[in-house]
């Protein structure tokens, strides 16, 4: 098979409906592909969902977002991945351009899609790697203080209608080939949710390949930061995901002993 296309599904029926629906409606004229449904134990019925090639995993916990995607990936059989979440609805064309791009250009290890609002507006999803204050300055008021060290980490100066190489890509949709993954394991496991797309980006430089940001491939993602829904003096009390958010960053950077240990 040449492709398996996994999503991730946490209490997003209606928008994974509007995604199947396009996957359907895209040109993938001369590929066999499946579609990989995990269902992350966040209470939604799919049983009544009804599309070609499309499989449902359901997960007896909430996984996470890498772990869940790594879980789909062990029942796929495609020799090429693509990691979607269920908020994107793709053009026409976006899965076959990635997949021609990825199966011409061997030095890439990664390639993504240029992200657009629902209203249509450019969404930066190419991204510098970030420093260990760039949650501070994401997360608080502090930021406002410094708003270049925020553009240049979005790279809001850069041509975002060019491709090009880039630090790390957003994970909300992306491929691979499969035989690059280690053990079926494409994210690494220690992050729960966050900060899991930003490792893996750095994982593939550092084995000497590219990231990819491919603006000829376009989707719409209608994208909400959950992490972001309070106030940061209250999300560290009251929000699960933020404090989430901030543990993977913790995670990552003493990963990559970007802080002491």
């Amino acid at each position: 098979m040449d492709l398996s296309i996994i999503i991730v599904n946490y209490r997003s029926k209606e928008k994974l409906i509007n995604c199947l629906n396009s996957i359907s409606l895209s040109d993938l004229s001369g590929l066999t592909y499946e579609v990989i449904v995990v269902e992350n134990n966040s209470g939604d019925d799919l049983s009544n969902l009804n599309y070609p090639s499309l499989k449902i995993i359901a997960s007896e916990i909430n996984l996470g977002m890498g772990k869940g995607n790594n879980l789909g990936i062990t029942h796929s059989i495609g020799e090429y991945i693509l990691i979607a979440n269920p908020d994107i609805v793709f053009s026409p064309l976006a899965i076959k351009k990635l997949y021609q791009y990825l199966q011409l250009h061997h030095e890439v290890g990664l390639v993504a899609p240029q992200l657009l609002n629902p209203d249509g507006s450019l969404q930066y999803s190419c991204v510098r790697f970030p420093k260990f204050y760039t949650p501070l300055l994401r997360r608080t008021a502090v930021g406002q203080l410094f708003p270049g060290r925020i553009d240049h980490y979005l790279m809001k100066n850069a041509d975002h209608s060019q491709i090009q190489e880039v630090d790390w890509i957003l994970g909300a949709c992306f491929m691979v080939r499969r035989h690059e993954i280690k053990n079926q394991r494409l994210f690494d496991e220690r992050y729960f949710m966050y900060f899991e797309d930003v490792d893996l980006c750095r994982e593939i430089r550092n084995r000497g390949q590219q990231v990819i940001y491919f603006p000829e491939a376009q989707i719409t993602h209608d994208h909400l930061r959950q992490s972001a829904r309070e106030p940061w003096y209250k999300s560290l009390i009251k929000d699960k995901i933020a404090r989430e958010h901030l543990k993977s960053a913790f995670r990552y950077f003493r990963k990559w002993k970007k802080i002491k240990a």
